[in-house]
């Protein structure tokens, strides 16, 4: 059971994490959290410094639950097939029902966020963003390398590339679903990169 600490410590990165993606950082001010939470400013103090330890704890906790999702769909689709390439396009359906169907659809993405608004931030929040991508693309390295193994692709091309392809149309699925008001960009683009990859590598092997 979660203390009555741990619960109005996650309200306020609840209300803080809405506010942001819908305001930016900027424009995003402690008494804006309090309106929106009803928490007094001495709770609030009580679990974060200021601004800037808000925006890291934040940021970490977006990351980690980003991180744990598709550590989770990676894990459930080696699961379900033995073979690479079926394994890649299961994960990539999992994670086209999830942002399809969310109950809380993204307005956008708070990386993207963090990233242009830098200035507001010292480096090492800017630092923990970019390891946090590298240990997303690092899982697609490993999955897309097991897939080129298996199966030559019919274009030259690495894992890697492959891997900055994924984060990339994800990435920027979410910022033109924030540009369009169109939630469903992103499982749309998605489903672009399976037809790609059936180009690239054929179907997946019985």
């Amino acid at each position: 059971m979660a203390t009555r600490g741990e619960i109005t410590r996650e309200k306020i990165l609840d209300a803080a994490k809405n506010l942001v993606m819908s305001k930016g950082f900027a424009g995003t001010s402690i008494d804006d959290v309090l309106k929106n939470t009803g928490v007094t400013k001495g709770a609030f103090f009580h679990h974060f410094k200021g601004k800037a330890d808000l925006a890291r704890q934040l940021v970490e906790r977006y990351a980690l639950n980003d991180l744990n999702m598709f550590k989770t769909m990676a894990a459930e689709a080696e699961a379900v097939a033995p073979d690479p390439l079926a394994q890649m396009i299961h994960f990539l359906k999992a994670f086209e029902k999830y942002i399809c169907n969310s109950q809380d659809p993204s307005p956008g993405c708070m990386y993207a966020v963090y990233t242009y608004e830098s200035m507001q931030f010292d480096a090492s929040v800017q630092d923990f963003i970019a390891d946090t991508l590298r240990q997303w693309t690092s899982i697609y390295v490993r999955k897309y390398q097991e897939v080129i193994d298996a199966y030559p692709p019919k274009l030259e091309v690495t894992a890697r590339q492959l891997a900055e392809l994924t984060v990339s149309i994800v990435e920027g699925g979410l910022i033109l679903q924030r540009a369009y008001g169109d939630t469903s960009v992103t499982c749309r683009q998605s489903e672009q990169l399976r037809n790609y990859l059936f180009l690239l590598f054929g179907e997946p092997k019985p």
